[in-house]
């Protein structure tokens, strides 16, 4: 043993070879698709599978996306080809082919789309004052919230 590894560290191979099973030869594309798509993209696609041509060149890359989203994002199909083929380092994507879903997917592709988050309720005032009872002798403001808040986790945690 070798001490702590990345979690992703002992499933990439796994990873590859359901990616690669699909089209991903760069796994990083469906890994990264907020950072290759850009944030606001992210949110209305997600990527299914890359056929590729006879050759290398002219690979479709097909997209899940809402049918109420489609027409905003067929408008940027050319600048999300060039940030796909950026990843890939030449010009690997030459169509992208948008499949209209529901928001809950098909059974094939399942596309979760990121729900709105969760309204947190505020804070029980007893647990407050017993998380920073807690860490009241820290002097690093920091660790001191740091602690204040693992304590509020721990006591607000549901019980089995």
């Amino acid at each position: 043993m070798r001490g702590f590894e990345p979690a992703f560290g002992l499933m990439k191979d796994a990873v590859r070879a359901a990616g690669e099973s699909r089209g991903f030869a760069v796994a990083r594309l469906l890994t990264h698709w907020a950072e290759v798509a850009g944030e606001e993209m992210a949110r209305k696609t997600r990527p299914v599978k890359i056929a590729y041509g006879k050759g290398p060149m002219g690979a479709t890359l097909t997209l899940l996306v809402k049918a109420s989203e489609a027409p905003m994002v067929q408008m940027a199909l050319p600048q999300l080809k060039e940030r796909v083929n950026a990843v890939y380092g030449y010009a690997a994507v030459q169509h992208i082919h948008l499949t209209q879903t529901a928001a809950t997917g098909f059974a094939e592709g399942q596309a979760e789309f990121t729900p709105a988050p969760k309204a947190k309720r505020p804070p029980d005032p007893a647990t407050t004052a017993r998380a920073q009872a807690v860490a009241e002798g820290v002097a690093d403001p920091g660790l001191r919230n740091a602690l204040e808040q693992l304590a509020q986790n721990i006591l607000t945690r549901p019980r089995s």
